[in-house]
Order: C-alpha cells, then sequence, then structure tokens
C-alpha cells in the first residue's frame, strides 16, 4: 500500500472526503460505487466497484461469441478499464478507457466510424491497437452508464455498418438487462 500523506478527520454522520487529487488520479467521479474492505490489522480499503466487473466470466464468454460471429476485434469495457477481450488485442486487457471513449458512453452515443470521421474515438490510449472502423455501444443499466460494447476492425476491406452497430446496440441491451436482474 503506498502513503499519500494526506490525513482527514471523519465527520460527525461518519463520512470522510477523498481528496480531489485522488479522485482525480484514480478516476473516481460523483455518484461513483466504492466497495468497502477491512482487514484485520484495522486497514478500511475502498476499491472502485464496477458491477459488470462482477459478471467478467460472461462478459469474456460473450465477446468470445460476438468476435467469432462478426470477425472483429471485440472488446468489452466497464466505466474505467477493458474487462474482455477477444479476436485479437489482447495487449488492450485491463487498459484503461480513453477520456473520449468515457465521453461518448456519458453521451450515452451509439457510434459507427470510420478513422478520420469527426465522431471517431481513440478507445484507450495504452494500448497499440491498429483500427480503422469501429462501432461503439454503451451498456445502460437502471439508467446508468456502466460501460460499452465495442468492434473494431483493422483491415480496410472488411467494412463496418448496418449489421456491426445493430450487433453492438443489441449486445449492449443485453448486458444492460442481465446486470439488472
Amino acid at each position: 500500500m503506498k502513503a499519500t500523506g494526506i490525513v482527514r478527520r471523519i465527520d460527525d454522520l461518519g463520512r470522510i472526503v477523498i481528496p480531489k487529487e485522488i479522485r482525480r488520479t484514480l478516476r473516481i467521479r460523483e455518484s461513483d460505487p466504492l466497495e468497502i474492505f477491512t482487514d484485520r490489522e484495522g486497514e478500511i480499503i475502498l476499491k472502485k466497484y464496477s458491477p459488470i466487473g462482477e459478471m467478467s466470466l460472461f462478459a469474456r464468454q460473450y465477446a468470445e461469441s460476438l468476435a467469432q460471429v462478426s470477425g472483429h476485434l471485440t472488446m468489452i469495457a466497464d466505466r474505467d478499464q477493458f474487462i474482455a477481450v477477444a479476436g485479437g488485442g489482447k495487449p488492450a486487457m485491463g487498459k484503461a478507457l480513453s477520456r473520449e471513449l468515457e465521453e461518448l458512453m456519458e453521451k450515452r452515443e451509439t457510434v459507427l466510424a470510420v478513422r478520420g470521421d469527426k465522431n471517431f474515438v481513440e478507445v484507450t490510449e495504452e494500448a497499440e491497437l491498429d483500427y480503422i472502423y469501429e462501432a461503439i455501444s454503451p451498456i445502460i443499466c437502471e439508467g446508468d452508464v456502466i460501460g460499452a460494447v465495442i468492434l473494431l476492425e483493422g483491415d480496410s476491406k472488411a467494412r463496418m455498418g448496418e449489421v456491426e452497430q445493430k450487433l453492438v446496440l443489441s449486445a449492449s441491451g443485453f448486458l444492460g438487462r442481465q446486470m439488472e436482474q
């Protein structure tokens, strides 16, 4: 564990403020769920909670199926990182989402784009992914954006169109409904 040197007091309602610098660094936004852990030494550990991360095995299987059917690199993300990658692109697994992708998800927009389009976004800043086409749809559960389904294609001859757009819409809708159960 890394010490920050920051000390905060608990108020009369049992609350503690997480400093802005730490929230910014860890990408913790207002209303983000945090999971609370304790250990025998009296430590309290806060961890960002990912509802879709709870079903990561299911998400991996779903991504593999979608990649097999579509023939495209398939990625499923929670709000912070990629939790399932199939059809290539394994270096992206666990990598952080780009700010552009986070903003797109918050707008609740489904995008079908070609590199160079104004609505094209880089999905991650960390992994080297070479792609020309993208189809992205946010996963919405109980009114909240909890992630996204993404199809990527690097071959200029293998165009993406309405079929891929409907695939990501269908997949994101299905995953959102699964999370509500």
